[in-house]
């Protein structure tokens, strides 16, 4: 009795702790999850220079972190600061009166009287959408000129959480394996479901992120540049756009270059609105519906809905980091229950075969 006892009482101290614990860490979430899966993704690569240099684990882990920085981190950076630039430039000139955003408004309104009725059968006035798009970006101006401290304290701690994930993905890539055989004594889960569910999470990832990335990256990549063939301003700044829209399944771009090419349209741009529409339909669009499904769906063997209401709501309940944990955790759950109905339903209780 005194034995089970302690037993029952450890059990429940190792609960409690492994919460706090958990708790202690909840700030760190993002850095966490991004450090495993860069470690995830480029380990194939360490793998082959360990097996290279198998005395220079050190060595080996740092240059797989150095290809990291060279082919995400950096770019991804010089990008995000080109975009930043962009924004606000394009914000300062709003605020100036330089470029007027409710000119475009109603020469679109003029053009095509359907829309305004269009607004008004769904109970939204066009001018109050003006008004409030432009006090969008007016406030948004004055919140980079009033808050210049908080933006640089936010610059700090994304550069804190970067070097914090860029610190664990060293360990990570060095000590990897010994720490998933750790991981797999640890849970109480059977070895043989350990290994399952681990090998479905690096699956998982590899093919979200890699192909989500891809895909993103590809039609923002599209959409910038026949922004900038058809001279329409600000192209690196609609790219950007367009490649954080693109993480969207089903939606992503054409919430961009629809009301461009509509507006073309409607300032008389007749070749440019058709150039950029037929684009869109038969290039940007064709990238998510021919690369998404086999970059992700196939690899993830995720039906394509799933895909979508997983990415979707990861991106509601996560930010950003939702496109891949999103899928993750269908994933997850799909595999926990594959699992289940094989060990745990007996065949009697199938459904027979019609």
């Amino acid at each position: 009795m005194s034995e089970k006892l302690e037993r029952n009482s450890f059990l429940l101290s190792l609960i409690l702790v492994t919460v706090a614990f958990a708790f202690l860490l909840r700030p760190f979430f993002t850095p966490i999850f991004w450090a495993c899966a860069i470690a995830v993704i480029f380990f194939p690569a360490h793998r082959r220079l360990l097996t290279r240099m198998p005395n220079w684990p050190n060595l080996t882990a740092l240059l797989t972190l150095l290809m990291c920085m060279i082919l995400v981190v950096i770019p991804v950076l010089l990008v995000a600061t080109s975009f930043v630039d962009e924004a606000v430039n394009f914000i300062q000139r709003v605020q100036s009166g330089e470029i007027d955003l409710s000119k475009p408004v109603e020469q679109v309104r003029s053009a095509f009287p359907g829309i305004g009725a269009l607004f008004d059968r769904f109970g939204m006035d066009l001018d109050q959408f003006k008004q409030r798009l432009l006090g969008g970006l007016v406030g948004a101006g004055s919140f980079v000129a009033k808050n210049a401290l908080a933006l640089g304290q936010n610059t700090a701690n994304f550069f804190l959480m970067l070097g914090l994930m860029l610190y664990l993905t060293f360990f990570l890539l060095r000590d990897g394996e010994r720490l998933v055989d750790l991981l797999i004594r640890a849970l109480p889960l059977g070895d043989e479901r350990e290994y399952l569910l681990l090998a479905k999470f690096a699956e998982v990832t590899r093919a979200t992120i890699k192909g989500n990335l891809v895909v993103a990256i590809t039609q923002g990549t599209l959409g910038g540049l026949i922004f900038w063939a058809l001279g329409l301003p600000a192209p690196l700044l609609w790219g950007v756009i367009m490649t954080l829209l693109s993480l969207l399944p089903a939606i992503g771009a054409a919430l961009i270059w629809f009301p461009a090419a509509v507006y073309l349209y409607a300032v008389g741009e007749i070749v440019k609105a058709s150039v950029l529409m037929l684009f869109g339909m038969l290039v940007i669009s064709l990238v998510d519906n021919l690369l998404r499904p086999i970059l992700v769906g196939r690899d993830t063997k995720l039906p394509d809905y799933i895909v979508l209401f997983s990415t979707i709501g990861g991106l509601l309940m996560f930010g950003i980091s939702g496109f891949a944990i999103g899928p993750l955790l269908a994933a997850l759950f799909m595999a926990f229950w594959q699992i289940f109905m094989r060990e745990f339903i007996s065949p009697s209780h199938e459904t027979p075969n019609r």
